[in-house]
């Protein structure tokens, strides 16, 4: 099977104009795995950073994991070929490292670029079985558009259903995973069945009410962090990296 880096760069909550920079100093600096969705609607970015790292001779592309994402509009099979082709399209790429299905939920198709998050949008639950999905991503496998397959946001019951009927097993399940959030049966189950875990928000969620305690600003983590000479940060990417 593929290495997938164990550090990686998100880009979640990442608007064009910071998204490109961001990626092109990780790439810099030593990253080597770059997540995106479409749903974060700046494929685009990440594709022209890519590119221009590309032309630059800064790396070569066998030397990157990309990782992106199928979106909740797009589960029927007949539209899960054609939202990978577009996200590549985006990402100026002939093939992805990753793709996973983002959420286990089904919403009627909204046309490019819509993802129902729109002020004037209004999401419906489509009947869609999550086995449809998946022989579809199988089959993005078998065109080699991907180079693996994987979910995210998935229960250990959702989990042990999909390995059920599964032709190709999940690679990885992309999910929340920080102190506040340690998953531990989730993860026990996961690599009992040989599935990767990887950690999305390592330093906490920064989607979260207000009034919520803030990770990085945690005692406990800031003790630690003095203790070892180290930022809250480094500890908590520790923290996951050591799970």
């Amino acid at each position: 099977g593929a290495r997938m880096p164990r550090i990686g760069l998100g880009t979640w909550q990442s608007p064009d104009a910071e998204v490109k920079t961001a990626v092109k100093a990780a790439v810099e600096a030593g990253y080597r795995h770059i997540d995106t969705a479409y749903c974060y609607q700046n494929e685009g970015a990440v594709g022209q950073a890519l590119e221009e790292l590309f032309a630059e001779g800064k790396v070569r592309r066998e030397e990157l994991f990309i990782t992106t994402k199928l979106w909740n509009t797009c589960h029927r099979p007949e539209h899960v070929l054609e939202a990978c082709l577009r996200s590549l399209h985006e990402l100026k790429l002939q093939s992805l490292d990753l793709y996973l299905v983002h959420y286990p939920i089904a919403w009627k198709f909204l046309p490019y670029p819509k993802t129902g998050f729109e002020p004037d949008s209004h999401p419906e639950i489509d009947r869609v079985s999550f086995q449809e999905t998946w022989r579809a991503m199988e089959d993005l496998v078998d065109r080699g558009l991907v180079k693996a397959i994987g979910v995210s946001n998935v229960s250990g019951s959702l989990l042990h259903d999909i390995l059920s009927y599964a032709r190709i097993r999940p690679a990885v399940n992309q999910i929340e995973l920080h102190p506040y959030c340690p998953q531990v049966e989730l993860i026990r189950y996961c690599l009992q069945e040989g599935v990767q875990v990887t950690a999305y928000s390592p330093l906490g969620s920064s989607n979260r009410p207000a009034g919520e305690p803030k990770l990085l600003e945690d005692a406990k983590v800031r003790a630690i962090a003095e203790k070892h000479h180290q930022s809250p940060a480094a500890v908590l990417l520790r923290w996951a990296y050591q799970r």
